[in-house]
C-alpha cells in the first residue's frame, strides 16, 4: 500500500535531516584535526627535503668555505633557492656570525635564534612576513666544525592548502550526506517493512566510520588501505622528485625495497655485446648505440636478463643451449639472452617496417616512410617471438620488463596478455610525431594498442609525450586524465611521462689518459701539429644526424675564415648503419662525395680539412677523441635525446671544449650552456663552430662546468630510478585498489550498500 505523498516526505525528512545534521557536526569537528594532520605531514616533508638538500650542499661547501670562495658559495645558494618552497639560505661561522646569505634572507632571523644543530627536524618560526620552517645543519670537515648551514622554507602555502582541505572536507561530507540520504530513501521505499531499523543502524555505522569511531572488524582492512592511499596521494602532491637515485647502489636499493626485489628483463633489438669472428679469434664489440650506452649501465646495477637479437656472426658460438651468455665478458653482471631471426624476418621486421617505416615516420628528416603488408606481418611475428622469450625468461608472475624503442611497439600488449601482473616499462628512444603525421601509418591503431599494454610509457621530452597523448586521443577510444598524465584503455591504466635519458657518469679512475696525453696522441696519429685545432662528430651514418649539414657548416667556416685553412681539421666518426637499405646507401655516397669535394677544395699536401672514419670505434677510442678536441658538433635534424653531447661533456674533466648542439635534439632542452643552433642554417652552424674554436678558456670552463654538473646529477641511474619509482608507485596503487575491490565484494560491505 502506497503512503500519501506528505507522509512519504515526512518519512524522508526524518531520515535525511538527522543524517545531514550529524554529518555537518562531524565535518565541522574534523576540520581542526585535518589542519593538524596537514601541518604534521608538511613538516615531515620539509624535514626530509631539508635533510636531502643539506646533504647535497655539504660536499661543495666543505671545499668552498675553507677557501672563502664567496662567489661559488653564492652561485651554489642561488641555484638551490630556485626551488619555489626554499625561501632562503644562510651560512654562519662557528662564532655565530652570518657570513653568507641569499638576497631573500629575513632580516629578523639570526644565526642561533630558532634552531640548534643536531635537533631532529626543523622548527616553525613566525616572522613579520609570515611563518617559515628553519633547519640548521652543522658542517664539519675532518672533525672540525666549519659552521652551520641554515635552510629556510616558506610556509605560506600550508594555509592555502589547509583552506583547500577545509573546503574539500566540507564538500565531501555534504556529498556523502546527499548520497547516503538518497540510498537510504531508495532502500526504505523498496523494502519498507521489516528492516527499516536495520537500515538506520547500518547508516549510523557508516557515519561512525567516517567520523573516526571504532570500526567493525570487517572494515579495518579497507580503512587501512584507504589511509595508505591517502598518504600516498599527499606524498605525490608535496614531493617534486621522489626518486633521487644517482648511483648504482641506490638504484639496486630502489629495485629491492620498492619493487620487492623483482627481477628485471630488458627487451631491445640491439644487443649490448656482439661476438664477431676475426682472424685473431672471436672478438667482443660494443655497438654504436645511445640505447645500449644508457641501458647497459642500468643492467650492470640491477642484474637480470637482457633479451636481444643475436646479430653477430659468432654469437651462436658462445651461448648455451638456451641462447644465454653471461656479460660483460670477464665481469659478469647479468645474462644476455639472444633471439635468432631468419634473413626474411630481419629484412621484414627490422630493415622493412621498423627502419623504412617507423624510423622516417617519427623523424622530421624529409624521408618518405614506406609501409608494406609483408613487413608488417614479419613485425608482428617477431614481436610475438620476443614476447615468448620474455615469458620463458620470467621466473615470477610479476617481473619488471623494460621494453626499448620502436622495434617492439606491439610487445607490451602481448606480454600483458600472458603476464597480467607484470610491470611493463616501455621507453620510446626516438621522437614521437604529431597525430596528423602518425596517421600515415596504416596500422596506427594496432601500434597504439600495443604500446598501451605498458604500465609506464616514457618519452624523452614533454613535447613527444604530448604528441603521443594527442595521437591516442585522435585514433582510440580511451579515457585520458591530463593532470595525472594517464590513459585508461581496455580496463588498464598506463602512465605516460617524459623521462630525459642520460649516461652513467664516469668514475675518476675511468679516464686513464690525461687530456694533454690524449691531445698529443690523437694529433700524432692524424699527422697533425701539436697546436692544430680539432673538431669531432660521433654518429651512426644516418640521414637524421645532420652529417651533411655539419660538413657544409665546416666548409662555410673555412670560406669565411680562410686563416683556419691548414689550422683546423674536423674528424667524423660514423659507424655504418643499415647499409642494406637504399636510402642509407645513397646517403653514405652523398656523405663521401661531399667530404671529397671539400677536401679537394681546401686540402693541400698532407692536410685534409675533414677526416671521415666510417667504421666502428669502441667507446674508449671515441673518448680519446672527445678529450682531444676543441669542439664537438651534434647537428641532428631530429633526435630524441642524443647522448653524444652528454658523453662529450662527461669526458671533459678539464672543463675545456665547446659543444655545438642542434636545437632539434632533446639534449638542447637541458644543456643551455651549449652553442645551440639550427642545423639547417649553415651560416649559423659555421659561426658557432668558429666561436667554439676561438672561445676563451674562462668561458669554456664556465659553460662546461654548468653542463657537467647537470649531466652528473641527472645521470642514467636517476632516469631509470624515476621510471622504477613510478612503476613501484603504480604497482602499490593497483594492489591497494585490488584489496579495496576484494573488501567491496565481502558480505559485510554488501550490507552497507
Amino acid at each position: 500500500m502506497m503512503r500519501p505523498p506528505l507522509t512519504s516526505l515526512r518519512m524522508t525528512l526524518r531520515f535525511v535531516l538527522p543524517l545531514l545534521l550529524v554529518l555537518g557536526a562531524f565535518a565541522y569537528s574534523s576540520v581542526p584535526l585535518m589542519d593538524q594532520l596537514n601541518l604534521r605531514w608538511f613538516m615531515r616533508d620539509l624535514d626530509l627535503r631539508s635533510a636531502t638538500l643539506a646533504a647535497t650542499l655539504e660536499d661543495p661547501l666543505q671545499d668552498y668555505v675553507p677557501q672563502k670562495a664567496k662567489r661559488k658559495i653564492m652561485q651554489l645558494f642561488d641555484r638551490a633557492i630556485l626551488d619555489e618552497r626554499l625561501f632562503a639560505l644562510g651560512f654562519c661561522d662557528p662564532r655565530g656570525e652570518l657570513i653568507y646569505k641569499t638576497a631573500t634572507w629575513p632580516k629578523s632571523l639570526g644565526c642561533a635564534r630558532d634552531a640548534a644543530p643536531g635537533r631532529a627536524g626543523g622548527r616553525l618560526v613566525d616572522l613579520p612576513q609570515g611563518a617559515v620552517h628553519v633547519t640548521v645543519s652543522t658542517l664539519q670537515r675532518e672533525g672540525e666544525a666549519l659552521g652551520k648551514l641554515i635552510l629556510v622554507h616558506d610556509m605560506s602555502f600550508i594555509e592555502r592548502r589547509s583552506a583547500d582541505t577545509r573546503k574539500y572536507v566540507m564538500s565531501v561530507f555534504l556529498a556523502l550526506g546527499v548520497a547516503i540520504s538518497l540510498i537510504t530513501v531508495v532502500i526504505a521505499r523498496i523494502s519498507w517493512r521489516g528492516w527499516l531499523d536495520g537500515v538506520r543502524g547500518v547508516l549510523r555505522g557508516g557515519i561512525a566510520q567516517r567520523a573516526g569511531f571504532t570500526a567493525s572488524p570487517e572494515m579495518l582492512p579497507l580503512i587501512g588501505d584507504l589511509r595508505a592511499l591517502l598518504n600516498e596521494y599527499q606524498r605525490e602532491r608535496l614531493s617534486d622528485d621522489d626518486a633521487k637515485v644517482s648511483a648504482p647502489d641506490k638504484l639496486r636499493a630502489l629495485l629491492h625495497n620498492e619493487l620487492a626485489g623483482d627481477e628485471v628483463l630488458v627487451v631491445s633489438n640491439r644487443e649490448p655485446y656482439i661476438h664477431v669472428k676475426t682472424p685473431e679469434g672471436v672478438e667482443v664489440r660494443r655497438p654504436a648505440s645511445g640505447l645500449v650506452t644508457a641501458v647497459e649501465a642500468v643492467m650492470r646495477a640491477c642484474s637480470g636478463t637482457w633479451i636481444a637479437h643475436g646479430a653477430g656472426n659468432a654469437d651462436r658460438d658462445v651461448v648455451d643451449a638456451h641462447g644465454r651468455v653471461p656479460v660483460p665478458p670477464g665481469h659478469s653482471s647479468y645474462t644476455l639472452r639472444r633471439v635468432w631471426l631468419s634473413k626474411e624476418e630481419e629484412q621484414g621486421y627490422y630493415y622493412g617496417f621498423a627502419n623504412e617505416g617507423m624510423w622516417p615516420l617519427c623523424h622530421i628528416a624529409h624521408v618518405r616512410p614506406i609501409f608494406r603488408s609483408s613487413d608488417w606481418e614479419q613485425y608482428v611475428a617477431v614481436n610475438r617471438r620476443f614476447a615468448d622469450a620474455v615469458v620463458a625468461e620470467a621466473r615470477t608472475e610479476d617481473p619488471v620488463v623494460l621494453v626499448q624503442d620502436y622495434h617492439f611497439a606491439l610487445l607490451p600488449r602481448m606480454v600483458r596478455e600472458r603476464l597480467p601482473r607484470a610491470t611493463i616499462i616501455t621507453f620510446w628512444h626516438i621522437p614521437w610525431p604529431n597525430s596528423e603525421s602518425f596517421g600515415i601509418c596504416p596500422w596506427r591503431a594496432e601500434i597504439l594498442e600495443g604500446m598501451l599494454g605498458s604500465t609506464i610509457l616514457g618519452f624523452h621530452t614533454p613535447l613527444h609525450r604530448r604528441n603521443f597523448m594527442d595521437t591516442v586521443d585522435r585514433y582510440l577510444e580511451t579515457r585520458i586524465e591530463e593532470e595525472a598524465s594517464t590513459i585508461s584503455y581496455g580496463g588498464k591504466l598506463t602512465q605516460v611521462q617524459s623521462y630525459p635519458i642520460s649516461i652513467a657518469w664516469p668514475e675518476a679512475e675511468a679516464q686513464t689518459d690525461s687530456v694533454p696525453a690524449c691531445r698529443a696522441a690523437i694529433r700524432r696519429e692524424l699527422g697533425l701539429a701539436p697546436d692544430h685545432l680539432l673538431g669531432i662528430g660521433v654518429d651512426r651514418l644516418d640521414y637524421t644526424k645532420g652529417i651533411l649539414e655539419r660538413f657544409q657548416a665546416v666548409e662555410r667556416m673555412l670560406e669565411r675564415y680562410p686563416e683556419m685553412v691548414g689550422r683546423f681539421t674536423f674528424v667524423q666518426i660514423a659507424a655504418p648503419s643499415r647499409s642494406s637499405l637504399d636510402e642509407y646507401q645513397n646517403f653514405e655516397a652523398r656523405v663521401r662525395s661531399l667530404v671529397q669535394r671539400i677536401n679537394v677544395r681546401f686540402g693541400s699536401g698532407g692536410y685534409l680539412p675533414i677526416v671521415l672514419k666510417a667504421e666502428h670505434h669502441e667507446h674508449e677510442a671515441v673518448n680519446r677523441y672527445y678529450r682531444a678536441a676543441e669542439v664537438c658538433m651534434v647537428t641532428s635534424l631530429h633526435d630524441g635525446m642524443n647522448l653524444v653531447a652528454k658523453e662529450f661533456i662527461a669526458a671533459r674533466d678539464d672543463e675545456r671544449g665547446a659543444l655545438v648542439l642542434s636545437q632539434f635534439t632533446g639534449a638542447a632542452m637541458e644543456l643551455h650552456a651549449a652553442l645551440i643552433i639550427n642545423p639547417y642554417h649553415i651560416e649559423q652552424g659555421a659561426e658557432a663552430l668558429y666561436r667554439g674554436l676561438m672561445m676563451p678558456a674562462a668561458e669554456q670552463a664556465e659553460r662546461m662546468r654548468s653542463m657537467r654538473m647537470l649531466v652528473r646529477d641527472f645521470n642514467v641511474y636517476r632516469w631509470a630510478g624515476r621510471m622504477l619509482h613510478d612503476a613501484a608507485r603504480l604497482r602499490q596503487r593497483e594492489r591497494v585498489m585490488s584489496k579495496i575491490a576484494e573488501h567491496g565484494a565481502a558480505p559485510g560491505l554488501r550490507r552497507v550498500v
